[in-house]
């Protein structure tokens, strides 16, 4: 994990301007218009007729009416922690302009008795989120009520009214304080009346606002490409089974889903209403880390949906093993440019020590890294005694193989000769039944030892006349392919 301040540096980069909604234009001209640094537009200055703060926010929203064609929806009216500022945010159509989704605040500050200053920062909604901290920033540069200044170079209008008190501190929309943890492992700034969960730690926090809100700050889940997963290897509990070439922008909602499958959790209906990539931080802490940044509406429990800003960032690993680290904020829908500008604001406050939660997450696993140690040990040494058993069983097993076989050949042989002898008999007895029927002898010649079978007239004068020479056969001498 690494801080979010870090994460969202990015809120910060990305810069264009546009003239939608020119609610500086209406008469009287005390306010300035200058177009923001790094996107969207200013406008501040003393508001005509107007003797309250309500009265001059009135006045302001009243100009966006009257200049987009509708009129804006609005949040909450908050109060600036330590100022006599009161702000707003609003959302509306730019009809003029095609139709462009706008999202902004109003600011009122009261300078004086029936005196008030106002201020107005409004952007494209989808862009809103990510440049309402560079333009409060910007503001609090140029807007000074209570004390006579000049306008801006660019401005429109003549210069600001004079005040009394200071306009409200960038980067923090509705008087946020900080808030550390319990161990020092986190700090983030919040509005008035949201809390911090007990249960945080380790530079994870869970927050919850006044209004039903939930932020999750930090949150980490650990992943596995699909190729890494061969043979006998299996993801962990919990694990992602995912490619690591994941584009988040395309996976947002898909990768809402997994994280919620891997902690045990349905699926939730999700509609995203803008994805975007964004830059990885500056000197952020993983070599091609890859963020997306989405607003939309979720149905986190099953109680309805609920507005929703959210940053996933994919981080590499090594050997198919990676991880995503997601940040979220949801909201009621009913709040949605007050509820995405604060989450960035939020997360943009957001501050991880990672060597403080290094520190303790290693002082932490110590224990259980050497307990794996030696389980690791004892398995190691237990496999070594169990391959040599096997070894030796697999020897033993296979002399007793080859005895058994060479027992079996030679009774196979055994059996085989006794068959072929009973075989010979049969054939012999057989050719000497067959000569007795037709009447035939078998000679042999002594001198040379083969033999001839003739009729036994013949034979006999054979033997007779040359006893020494010729002799009968009888039918156990039969010469196998000779006679028989």
């Amino acid at each position: 994990m690494y801080a979010l301040g870090r994460v969202f540096a990015f809120l910060l980069l990305s810069a264009f301007c546009f003239c939608a909604c020119k609610a500086g234009t209406p008469a009287p001209t005390q306010l300035t218009t200058i177009n923001g640094a790094q996107g969207g537009r200013i406008v501040y200055g003393g508001v005509a007729a107007a003797t309250t703060q309500g009265a001059a926010l009135s006045k302001l929203l009243g100009m966006v009416h009257t200049s987009c064609g509708e009129k804006p929806q609005i949040g909450r009216v908050f109060q600036f922690t330590g100022t006599n500022s009161v702000g707003v945010f609003f959302t509306v159509t730019d009809h003029p302009e095609g139709n462009q989704l706008l999202a902004g605040m109003v600011i009122a500050t009261a300078t004086g008795p029936n005196q008030v200053e106002g201020a107005m920062l409004y952007d494209y909604a989808a862009r809103f989120s990510t440049t309402v901290n560079p333009l409060l920033q910007q503001l609090s540069g140029v807007w000074h009520p209570g004390t006579a200044a000049p306008a801006a170079a660019g401005s429109q209008g003549g210069a600001s009214t004079a005040a009394a008190n200071a306009a409200p501190a960038a980067g923090s929309p509705a008087g946020m304080h900080s808030v550390t943890l319990p161990d020092s492992t986190a700090s983030v700034s919040i509005p008035a009346g949201w809390t911090v969960d007990p249960q945080s730690g380790g530079g994870t926090m869970l927050i919850h606002g006044t209004h039903g809100e939930v932020v999750i700050l930090g949150n980490m889940f650990l992943a596995v490409d699909p190729s890494a997963l061969k043979g006998p290897v299996k993801p962990l509990k919990g694990q992602i089974v995912y490619p690591s070439n994941v584009d988040p922008v395309k996976s947002f909602a898909d990768l809402i889903q997994q994280f919620r499958k891997s902690n045990n959790m349905g699926p939730a209906p999700i509609q995203i209403q803008s994805a975007e990539q964004v830059a990885p931080p500056s000197g952020a802490e993983f070599q091609g880390e890859r963020c997306a940044q989405a607003t939309g509406q979720v149905n986190p429990d099953g109680k309805g949906m609920q507005g929703m800003f959210r940053v996933i960032c994919v981080t590499p690993g090594q050997f198919g093993d990676f991880s995503f680290l997601d940040y979220v904020a949801e909201f009621p829908t009913s709040e949605a440019g007050q509820g995405n500008a604060m989450a960035a604001a939020i997360m943009n406050s957001f501050n991880e020590n990672m060597a403080l939660v290094s520190q303790r997450a290693a002082a932490e696993a110590a224990p259980h890294i050497a307990q794996l140690k030696q389980v690791d040990a004892q398995q190691r040494a237990a496999n070594q005694a169990f391959t040599a058993n096997a070894i030796n069983n697999i020897h033993a097993i296979g002399a007793a193989a080859t005895a058994r076989m060479n027992a079996t050949e030679a009774a196979n042989s055994a059996e085989q000769a006794n068959w072929e002898a009973g075989q010979n008999a049969n054939a012999r007895n057989a050719q000497g039944f067959s000569n007795y029927l037709l009447d035939q002898t078998v000679v042999q010649n002594n001198y040379t030892g083969a033999h001839g079978t003739q009729w036994n007239s013949a034979a006999d004068a054979m033997v007779k006349a040359s006893p020494n020479k010729y002799s009968y056969v009888n039918t156990p001498n039969y010469i196998p392919g000779t006679d028989y």
